[in-house]
């Protein structure tokens, strides 16, 4: 009988690490961030019948990336244990920071299991609170840790690289359009430096909105609605430049019409003409 192939436990860890890491980077991003009424999340996601992004409870939402089978089971596993505490208990005590402990057991004893593959996933975990001191974002890696999130955080694909354009971009008290456009600019990002071009139809858009009067704070944002946040946020930004430009030809215009007053005094007729004449111009891998 021949003596089994030892692999050291740190070597086999690191392996499987690498393995989830790599299946997960395969996916397209998902980016969700903060904005003033809530929470939005974003995902590059052509497919109208595949969700990267779902509702679990009344004020909580979780979004994926990776294998869809894989973290298909493990939202349907998230709505079960919702609706059964909020049976049991309240409906208050279903929190996302219970969700996400769930959630990080169930990727951990997977991920320790000798007997089958890490889940080749990445999980976010959201609640919308009364204010936006109270929103509440977990991050979930492959191996069931859990990173408490602020203010934004991406997950698959070059995550890294969108993460870090985020966090020098994002600010407290966005719009909703506004948050709509730095997500889309992160995700339009590719990992030469380049940019892509997404439009409303390969995007997946949904929102933990506080200012709404049901008791459920999850809509997804679909067809108008998104085409006229789209346009909304190209508006502005093409708005910004020009509001830019405008102030500068004020203040040349201004600065010329003091070189020119002060050229009259000085000159007569011939100092006017001068300021007159300066003037300004496979398997499912989401």
């Amino acid at each position: 009988m021949s003596t089994p192939f030892y692999v050291s436990p740190q070597q086999a860890m690191a392996d499987r690490a690498e393995y989830a890491r790599k299946g997960i980077a395969r996916g397209r991003s998902v980016v969700v961030l903060q904005y003033t009424d809530g929470v939005v999340f974003v995902a590059e996601n052509p497919s109208r019948a595949l969700h990267k992004v779902s509702e679990i409870y009344d004020r909580i939402a979780f979004a994926a990336v990776g294998k869809y089978n894989e973290f298909e089971n493990l939202r349907i596993g998230g709505v079960r244990y919702a609706d059964l505490r909020g049976y049991t208990y309240d409906r208050e005590d279903v929190t996302a920071r219970g969700l996400a402990n769930v959630y990080a057991q169930t990727l951990g004893t997977i991920f320790s299991s000798a007997a089958e593959k890490p889940y080749e996933v990445e999980l976010i975990v959201a609640e919308v609170g009364s204010a936006p001191e109270d929103d509440q974002i977990y991050r979930l890696p492959h191996d069931g840790s859990i990173v408490d999130e602020h203010g934004s955080v991406a997950v698959g694909g070059n995550a890294d690289q969108i993460s870090s354009y985020l966090d020098q971009r994002h600010r407290d008290g966005m719009t909703l359009s506004e948050a709509l456009k730095l997500a889309m600019e992160s995700l339009s990002r590719d990992t030469n430096g380049g940019e892509r071009t997404l439009t409303a139809e390969q995007l997946e858009v949904a929102t933990l909105d506080r200012t709404r009067p049901q008791q459920r704070k999850f809509k997804r944002i679909l067809g108008r609605q998104l085409s006229r946040l789209l346009e909304e946020s190209g508006e502005a930004a093409a708005e910004e430049p020009a509001a830019d430009a405008d102030a500068a030809g004020g203040e040349s215009g201004a600065a010329e019409q003091e070189s020119g007053t002060k050229g009259a005094k000085g000159k007569g007729a011939k100092g006017q003409d001068a300021a007159d004449k300066d003037g300004p111009e496979g398997e499912p891998l989401l």
